[in-house]
């Protein structure tokens, strides 16, 4: 009895040793590859969302791709009695001679557009959320050079890379930082490269103008002065663009009293920067204006001090004009911009303004300053006023200008407060094809009452209660504005990134910069039919 007990035991354990053993190679891909070189390249291949646990739904390239590779993929996919479900992923080592690791990512549904409720391209985003999703993870692992899927969008896809690899670690230890990783689009199984190498390239540049504002908004704000920042931009866009960096003189000159008010507490000089892209001769250019406070205190009305040091991204607005504009110009699309960047900082001090002050604008309006930390709408009135002097189709400003937007809408999208019904069509457009969102907010006269209503000057730069804040602060930049296409983005909702945007890491968002190029890219197009 004992013998045959023994003897099926033994047999058992044969039997699972051959089954793990097998079951091992599957799951593995073992071959006998050379190891004579460190593997560092990885591959990110897409499938979409699907019920069966019989069959894969691959994109092209990673159809074609498992097809070299004797159907392996499919094979180890269908082994996991799982199937993958949006932003899912999974991980293989081993299965092709050229890649130590191939990455597979669940990019959603298959035919997935244009979501009216949410008012995205949901395709488009989940493209993005789940290519970004796999390179950190394969960063994470060591590859240092990866080729990733179009997934059936190759901009959006290129853009979810670049957007999730970006880190601002400059100042720390070499140690500390993220290592750097090369992405390549995975031409190779496309029977139209040059196109698709087109659209990655496209995707890179929208996603390098963003990343540039993310980093002007993440850095320190005693390393980016008003004078580091224009040093920087005219460097970023010197090779492109016309750079004009004005000082306090010529701002005295130009009778921008309330610019130059907000700037009188600082020991920094003020700069204005004017810069112009010419892509296409026009006597009447679109006008960007970008409020640049590089350190917000609040001034004499200080601000509490937690949290005080994110008011280093205060100069969001100045930020998304610059990085707009070097997408624009690497794009070289066939349109004239200027820009107009106002910059300086808020601090208190002996000659700081106070609360109750009255200030000249350029247009020579008076403004009673009852609080000091409402200083963004300041400077961005003589800016204004000074890009109304180019004759421009359309003006655009964008500021990281009040709380009480973000109260209002939060991360979910910038506030657009436009007098043109057109403008407003063309820029939520933009934003559905950029995916990151914007959201129309009311310009009534009811605002402008609480702003005209003043004691001592003809406006107040706040409107008397905390009641609609972002709305009456709309309406004060409104009395310096006669162009009758205006867009006035209030971006202090979406300045930074806490996990709200899966292919933004956390830290300064650089947010809407990529909506903003695809509204010039509009803009341009339309100009020249």
């Amino acid at each position: 009895m004992a013998a045959s007990i023994v003897k099926r035991v033994s047999r058992v354990k044969k039997l699972n040793i051959s089954h793990i053993s097998a079951r091992y190679k599957l799951l593995t891909g073992f071959r006998h590859f050379s190891t004579s070189k460190q593997w560092n390249k990885a591959l990110v291949l897409g499938v979409y969302e699907n019920e069966s646990t019989d069959s894969i739904d691959f994109t092209g390239t990673a159809r074609k791709f498992d097809e070299k590779a004797d159907g392996k993929i499919s094979q180890l996919l269908l082994t996991v009695k799982k199937p993958l479900k949006c932003g899912k992923t999974r991980t293989l080592h081993a299965v092709d001679p050229e890649f130590s690791s191939v990455l597979v990512t669940c990019i959603g549904k298959r035919g997935e557009g244009y979501d009216e409720l949410e008012t995205v391209d949901k395709g488009r985003e989940s493209i993005r959320a789940a290519v970004a999703k796999a390179v950190l993870q394969l960063r994470e692992l060591g590859e240092n050079e990866i080729e990733v899927d179009s997934c059936g969008d190759t901009e959006a896809s290129a853009e979810g890379c670049h957007l999730a690899l970006f880190s601002y670690d400059d100042l720390k230890a070499e140690k500390s930082r993220k290592p750097a990783v090369r992405i390549s689009c995975a031409t190779r199984y496309s029977q139209d490269k040059n196109s698709m190498e087109k659209e990655w390239r496209k995707g890179a540049i929208l996603a390098e103008g963003q990343n540039l504002s993310r980093r002007l908004m993440e850095m320190p704000a005693n390393l980016l002065t008003p004078t580091k920042f224009a040093e920087i931009v005219k460097e970023q866009l010197a090779d492109k663009c016309e750079v004009l960096v004005r000082d306090k003189d010529w701002a005295e000159s130009m009778k921008m009293g309330s610019f130059l008010s907000v700037a009188r507490g600082s020991v920094e000089p003020p700069v204005f920067l004017e810069i112009e892209y010419k892509g296409r001769q026009s006597d009447s250019p679109l006008a960007l204006v970008g409020k640049g406070v590089t350190f917000d205190t609040g001034g004499i009305s200080i601000k509490p001090s937690q949290g005080m040091d994110a008011m280093r991204g205060d100069m969001g607005g100045a930020a998304c004009v610059a990085g707009s504009l070097l997408s624009v110009s690497k794009l070289q699309l066939p349109v004239h911009v200027k820009a107009f960047i106002p910059l300086c900082e808020n601090m208190p001090s002996g000659s700081a303004t106070k609360p109750g002050d009255v200030v000249t604008a350029m247009n020579g309006k008076t403004i009673q300053v009852d609080n000091t930390d409402a200083e963004g709408r300041l400077i961005l009135a003589d800016a204004l006023c000074y890009s109304e002097q180019f004759n421009p189709s359309l003006i655009l400003d964008m500021a990281t200008l009040t709380g009480a937007i973000d109260v209002a809408l939060g991360a979910g999208a910038a506030g657009v407060f436009t007098n043109s019904e057109n403008m407003w069509n063309k820029l939520q457009k933009a934003s559905v094809r950029s995916g990151d969102r914007v959201w129309r907010m009311p310009l009534f006269n009811h605002y402008t009452k609480k702003i005209t209503e003043c004691q001592l000057a003809d406006l107040n730069n706040i409107g008397g209660s905390r009641s609609g804040g972002a709305c009456t602060a709309a309406a004060f930049l409104k009395e310096f504005v006669n162009n009758k296409n205006w867009l006035h983005l209030d971006i202090a909702g979406v300045m930074s990134n806490s996990g709200d945007v899966a292919y933004l890491g956390k830290g300064m968002s650089g947010r809407p910069t990529r909506t903003v190029i695809e509204f010039i890219n509009l803009m341009s197009k339309e100009t020249n039919n």
